[in-house]
């Protein structure tokens, strides 16, 4: 064997061992593990740096379209507050409702809180719904409809006059109370809920008493049924607790219970087509009474009109007697019995006939 063929075989021999070739490995696994770090240490840095950029872009273009927007509406003299549109459907005043809104005319337009104005507006005692509206460039309209009042209560037992009153509230058809500053006309001719004490009345409250709930359902029911024509309520007494006692137009008094109104409403009809056919006027009927209801009639008003207008052709002359005068007259009937003897007078005519 030559010394060249020696040369290549000692140079293809291992000049390690085992633990050589371990330490070998270990080494190389530190220096790839320190690289991915470093490569993991950049692509953090590279992403936090555009996250970090992207934000003061973002800042960047907020803070501009601010002072745009403060520029070009917030500060623009065009588009101040100059018109405030109001349209209401009831009593509810200009002043009143720009009050309880806190609106007023020169304010930047942009500045209104619409849902605030509308809280506002909706917390009066007569606002029913409230609709508002941003017009640019300074016009802002409020539509308010209010509630419709469908009788008067109070705590009294009697009242004259609910207008003048300062115990008698407007209550509308969900029982919420108010207290009209401007009333009109037709207010005068609702139903007056009477002897609602279980409860303080209080504009802008509910009514929470059984008794004031049941006779506004009765309302309800009455306005809506075929009696409306021929049973129109007047009064409804509440004050005795256990029934309510109503009062119509024609002076007719009907006792209602607390329960099925509808039914009891039935009966009553019943019983006015009854009178219509006989001709006479209910007076007074208990509805709570199931069986054999007690009724009775009133004369009818034509007949006293009639009585009032055509009386009788020889009416009866009704005298007074004295009581305690009997000496007086016993004294004088000697007196009267002569002069009632002697004979009359006659009068010159009289006497010129004769002769």
């Amino acid at each position: 064997m030559s010394f060249g063929q020696k040369s290549s075989r000692s140079r293809n021999r291992r000049v390690s061992n085992v633990r050589q070739r371990r330490q070998q490995h270990l080494l190389d696994v530190k220096v790839r593990s320190r690289r991915a770090t470093r490569h993991r240490i950049r692509r953090a840095m590279g992403v936090l740096s555009r996250v970090i950029l992207i934000v003061v872009l973002l800042a960047a273009f907020c803070a501009g379209v601010r002072e745009a927007a403060r520029r070009l509406f917030f500060e623009n003299p065009d588009y101040q507050l100059k018109t405030i549109e109001l349209q209401t459907d009831g009593t509810l005043q200009r002043e009143q409702v720009l009050k309880a809104a806190d609106l007023h005319e020169g304010e930047n337009i942009f500045k209104v809180n619409l849902a605030r104005i509308h809280d506002c507006i909706q917390q009066l005692p007569q606002t029913d719904e409230v609709q508002v509206v941003r017009k640019l460039p300074g016009e802002i309209d409020i539509r308010v409809v209010e509630r419709k009042p469908v009788a008067w209560i109070t705590s009294e037992k009697e009242i004259s006059d609910p207008f003048a009153s300062d115990a008698a509230f407007l209550v509308d058809a969900r029982g919420v109370l108010m207290k009209q500053k401007t009333l009109l006309p037709e207010y005068l001719g609702l139903p007056l809920i009477l002897g609602c004490s279980s409860e303080a009345l209080e504009a802008g409250k509910v009514v929470e008493s059984s008794e004031a709930k049941t006779a506004l359902e009765l309302l309800r029911l009455s306005t809506r049924s075929s009696l409306q024509m021929r049973f129109q309520i007047r009064e409804i007494d509440v004050s005795k607790g256990y029934c309510l006692l109503v009062t119509d137009k024609n002076h007719a008094r009907v006792t209602f219970g607390f329960n099925d109104l509808e039914t009891q409403l039935l009966r009553l009809e019943h019983f006015l087509v009854y009178c219509d056919d006989s001709k006479q006027e209910l007076g007074t009927v208990n509805l709570l009474v199931q069986r054999n209801i007690p009724v009775t009639f009133a004369q009818r008003p034509t007949t006293v009109i009639n009585d009032t207008i055509e009386p009788a052709v020889e009416p009866r002359i009704m005298k007074a007697i004295p009581v305690h005068a009997q000496e007086k007259t016993a004294s004088s009937a000697p007196k009267t019995r002569t002069d009632s003897t002697s004979p009359p007078k006659a009068s010159p005519s009289h006497q010129k006939k004769t002769d």
